[in-house]
């Protein structure tokens, strides 16, 4: 555990997880600054509650003096590590870390860590739902909601942490240690930050990156660059697959989910495929994977037959809203990349009537154009990406330029026929037009349900 009191720390972006850790740090005593881009005016609802614990707030901009004066810096996952503050503290040797490898330091217990392209937040709710059903002492946070500096102060030594890691998160760890890793897939996003997808899947790694011999792996098999993982691992590896059988892990036997524990060891039937309450192929990966992690916590089979069969599925993950004039509403605003809105594109047989569009992350559009041939009767384009996309798929399917989401789902809802689908599955971040994914799920709800008003 790393002694802070009384140390000078600077904490850089103020979202979620920057203003929990800023609060944290100075409860334990540091003597703590907040440095963020954004106006005094744009973090009014945050800065009280900083200087009043006595956290002194430097706003519109980082001053470099503020970053030099530091004995530790602790940054937020949006925050790019290559902004010229960071570059140059870096080059004088401060310590950066950010706020998962903060917490990693302090928390207590155990450590479930879920990361991959996509299914991340759906498989981290899953396994604390398994893991509470199986009489374990379990907190969720991470990428989904709390952040992890939250769950310290509630962690005991028997108490199961299940964090959902981004790529961002994993960037800056370094002692950060999950006795359970799961890497979900590896599929390209967040080109824009990372620079190269040998770059993206590199911060991914870094979820096993600290695991040793007595650690857990739970990889794809199914995933080229995720099966690919498992030779840079120290950890004992464990597989899920949808097409095979694995020597250790979860797969498909007859229409049923099966278990080996090593590959001498007998095969156990955890539940029926048609068990699974979720839409999705790409959701019985996930169940998967959460069934190998949930089994190596020590969950016997029947209680995770039980969870998984009671699980609802995750707000803004292809969650059905409404059904209007026999048009099924359906929001995956969650889908914040090219591959995800294939996965949702592929839960569907056909008619489907597609938002896409937001913020670009450097993604290659042209990847969606035989599922849209297959199955999608129109898209509809918002945000900033709206351009590249129609330049990407001219030809491929009609395409209506919305600009926004409100004239996206009027014209969708116009044209779709009775057992046709509207599906918000934007392949893109929100940035341009909403605050999160979060907000643009909500919205996109209340748009469908003012329909029938």
């Amino acid at each position: 555990m790393m002694e802070i009191k009384g140390k000078k720390v600077l904490v850089v972006g103020l979202g979620k997880s920057g203003l929990a850790a800023a609060l944290f740090l100075r409860r334990r005593g540091a003597q703590v600054t907040v440095s963020d881009v954004r106006s005094a005016e744009a973090l009014a609802k945050e800065i009280p509650a900083l200087i009043e614990a006595g956290i002194m707030v430097e706003s519109g901009g980082h001053g470099l003096l503020t970053f030099r004066r530091q004995d530790l810096i602790v940054v937020s996952p949006g925050v790019p590590l290559d902004t010229p503050e960071l570059a140059q503290v870096k080059h004088f040797g401060l310590p950066v870390i950010g706020e998962l490898e903060l917490a990693a330091r302090f928390l207590k217990g155990h450590a479930l860590a879920v990361t991959g392209s996509n299914g991340k937040t759906t498989t981290t709710t899953l396994l604390g739902e398994i893991l509470k059903a199986g009489g374990l002492p379990t907190l969720v946070g991470g990428n989904i909601g709390l952040p992890v500096v939250a769950l310290i102060d509630e962690s005991t030594e028997d108490t199961w942490s299940v964090l959902e890691v981004s790529s961002f998160q994993l960037e800056t760890t370094v002692q950060f240690h999950p006795e359970i890793a799961v890497i979900l897939n590896i599929t390209p996003d967040h080109l824009d930050r990372h620079g190269s997808f040998e770059n993206y899947c590199a911060a991914k790694e870094r979820i096993f990156a600290a695991q040793t011999a007595g650690d857990f792996l739970v990889l794809n098999a199914d995933n080229t660059p995720c099966a690919a993982a498992a030779a840079r691992s120290a950890a004992k590896v464990y597989w899920f697959s949808v097409e095979h059988p694995v020597p250790q892990g979860a797969w498909l036997e007859q229409g049923s989910v099966v278990y080996r524990a090593a590959e001498d060891a007998p095969t156990e039937h955890v539940m029926p495929l048609r068990g699974i309450p979720l839409k999705g192929s790409h959701n019985i990966e996930n169940v998967l994977a959460a069934v190998v992690a949930a089994r190596l916590a020590g969950v016997p089979a029947e209680i995770i037959r039980h969870a998984v069969e009671s699980f609802q599925a995750v707000e803004h993950r292809l969650e059905y809203v409404v059904t209007h004039n026999g048009v099924q509403f359906y929001n995956d605003s969650k889908a914040t990349n090219v591959d995800a809105t294939a996965k949702a594109i592929a839960a569907f047989s056909g008619g489907i009537h597609l938002i896409l569009g937001g913020k670009d992350k450097n993604s290659d559009y042209t990847l969606l154009s035989d599922l849209l041939r297959e199955r999608v009767s129109a898209v509809y384009t918002i945000g900033s990406a709206a351009a590249k996309i129609e330049s990407h798929l001219r030809g491929v399917v009609s395409i209506y330029s919305c600009e926004t989401l409100d004239k996206a789902v009027a014209s969708a809802a116009a044209a779709a026929r009775p057992g046709e689908v509207v599906l918000l599955a934007p392949a893109c971040s929100s940035f341009d037009q909403f605050e999160n994914y979060e907000q643009r799920g909500k919205v996109f709800k209340q748009l469908v349900k003012d329909l029938r008003d």
